[in-house]
């Protein structure tokens, strides 16, 4: 592991930061989860607008701006030296007094984590991954705009945290109106009758970077493609379900509290998109060296 922090690239385990930083104290904070493959740093360009874009929506001044922001993931991917790596960028308020009041932090702080990554082990993801729908929901747009990539992912936490107890891998999130919003740390996908529906962000869904590549692949191979209301009934309808995120890749899910859903495994649409996506990738982002 690399981690770029206070103008300096370290080791993962000399890393540290000040107590009183905001990011740490209150999740006062933003971040993107980005990929390298082959070599390349995925769609940084994008990562960086929805940077920009959670940065201007939270008041928090880029130090240096995009550009700077953009040479810290190339150095810090560069000092990693992997052609597959997971890089978390992460641009908290600052360091600060105790008390939640932002204009307490004088200066936002950037860390650049690179590292290694699966979520998901290739066996899981040959049988699907099993949801369970999680009792917590979807905070509204109007309580935290879910297209923010903040540092506070209690809900998703403890979402999770409640799946795997009940002996599932991944939970899913609904909203307050009972539609599905994702899962706690992926987007989520259904194919029926050959057509790809993910929800909407206006329904808690955050605007992922591969769930975007994704829709982008399919319609540009003739296939509907669209954004919508879904619900557990159309997962439970489908003829396949997968998860999509820069951590989670494309994962394919093979039940959802306890029920079959889908193909067991990957399905046909499943399996040309992941191909699609693994082909594309090797020539979406910048090089790092």
């Amino acid at each position: 592991m690399k981690v770029w922090i206070d103008g300096e690239i370290v080791e993962g385990a000399e890393a540290r930061i000040p107590v009183l930083d905001h990011g740490f104290l209150y999740g006062d904070g933003i971040f993107e989860g980005i990929r390298i493959y082959a070599g390349r740093v995925f769609r940084l360009d994008d990562h960086l607008a929805r940077l920009g874009t959670a940065a201007r929506c939270t008041g928090i001044e880029l130090p240096g701006g995009i550009e700077a922001i953009r040479e810290v993931v190339l150095a810090t991917a560069r000092a990693f030296g992997r052609d597959e790596a997971y890089v978390r960028l992460v641009v908290s308020r600052g360091e600060g007094g105790l008390g939640v009041d932002p204009t307490l932090c004088p200066e936002p702080r950037v860390v650049c984590i690179v590292d290694a990554v699966r979520l998901y082990e290739p066996e899981l993801l040959s049988r699907g991954l099993a949801l369970r729908t999680s009792s917590l929901r979807r905070a509204p747009a109007d309580a935290l705009d879910p297209r923010v990539k903040s540092l506070n992912y209690m809900t998703s936490a403890l979402a999770k945290r409640e799946a795997r107890l009940a002996g599932a891998d991944e939970a899913l999130l609904l909203n307050a109106q009972g539609h599905i919003a994702e899962a706690a740390v992926a987007n989520l996908f259904v194919v029926r009758d050959g057509a790809l529906q993910t929800p909407p962000a206006t329904d808690g869904a955050l605007e992922g970077i591969t769930r975007r590549t994704l829709l982008e692949l399919a319609r540009a191979d003739g296939m509907a493609a669209e954004e919508r209301t879904l619900g557990r009934f159309d997962v439970m309808a489908a003829d396949e379900v997968f998860l999509s995120g820069s951590g989670a890749g494309i994962a394919p899910v093979g039940s959802l509290d306890g029920q079959p859903v889908g193909a067991p495994g990957p399905g046909p649409v499943t399996k040309h998109l992941i191909d699609r996506f693994a082909a594309f990738a090797q020539e979406a982002g910048p090089r790092f060296r």
